[in-house]
């Protein structure tokens, strides 16, 4: 993966780079954000409308919307990462998400499928199963196997920004410099991830994980400033606390709020949005390439 040379630097600060990517021995051309649609096999996401299950009558329907939306890539979870979600088992982990790959990969074989776990083994039986991208909240620092195993895939790696662990990181929000100690943070990542024969990495501020309310707001006014890292930039703010708990309302009226934020983080380079409602993240980002064509 590297950017494609070329742009003046305020060009760099509006427009997201050009990205090449091996996915299954296909090279991959990004020239335009991508939409990752968000699928959560777990009864305990934060977003009530984001879950479903194999088994549930709701759930080739669910996926079906997705794709016929215009998602780029399905996200899919089978351990909640918000505070306070229940311990699940590696077992009880793969034995949500396999299925769920498997049918996507048979049925919508167009989509580009990520498995969004931070444990090794889940990864591996994701990836055999049909997935293609692997989405880690924890860069590798939840399970040390991880980083080797991605290398052994040789799959694209999203790697996210938290400290701790889902259960303690709002307790960790003390930073002397966090866009400094996060960019540093990424910039030791990507080094190791080479060392690991990983080449298509992707990073993750990690909105809403070891930050507060203002520092998420201030990572997203500095977004652009990513882009010194040479990686394309994933964005997950749909939804979050940092939306409704600043309007007032909950994680089911916070879609307008959403959508500005996705707005302004693509004027900031973002290169991937993570988002629930995948309808609305292509209109914000047909409207934005109108502006900037």
């Amino acid at each position: 993966m590297f950017p494609v040379q070329g742009y003046s630097s305020f060009e760099d600060r509006l427009f997201p780079q050009k990205y090449t990517f091996q996915i299954n021995g296909r090279l991959h051309v990004w020239n335009s954000p991508k939409i990752m649609g968000i699928l959560n096999v777990t009864p305990d996401s934060f977003f009530q409308k984001s879950r479903t299950d194999f088994n549930s009558t709701d759930f080739s329907a669910k996926v079906n919307k997705l794709v016929a939306e215009g998602a780029d890539i399905l996200d899919i979870g089978g351990y909640s990462s918000r505070p306070g979600a229940s311990e699940v088992s590696e077992e009880e982990e793969i034995r949500r998400v396999v299925p769920v790959i498997e049918w996507i990969a048979e049925n919508h074989p167009e989509v580009l499928i990520s498995i969004d776990t931070f444990r090794a083994k889940v990864a591996e039986k994701a990836v055999q199963s049909g997935a293609h991208i692997v989405n880690d909240i924890s860069s590798g620092d939840l399970d040390p196997e991880m980083i080797p195993a991605v290398g052994e895939l040789k799959t694209p790696y999203i790697a996210m920004h938290m400290k701790g662990n889902p259960k303690n990181m709002q307790e960790l929000t003390n930073y002397s410099d966090i866009l400094a100690e996060i960019l540093n943070y990424f910039a030791e990542k990507l080094d190791q991830f080479k060392k690991f024969g990983i080449k298509d990495a992707i990073i993750d501020p990690g909105f809403g994980f070891a930050k507060s309310i203002e520092q998420n707001y201030f990572l997203l006014k500095n977004l652009s400033q990513f882009q010194c890292l040479s990686s394309p930039v994933l964005v997950g703010v749909s939804r979050k606390s940092m939306i409704y708990k600043t309007l007032q309302n909950d994680a089911n009226d916070a879609l307008n709020g959403t959508t500005a934020l996705n707005m302004f983080a693509l004027c900031q380079g973002a290169n991937i949005l993570r988002v629930h409602d995948v309808k609305e993240a292509k209109e914000t980002l047909k409207l934005y390439h109108t502006i900037y064509p």
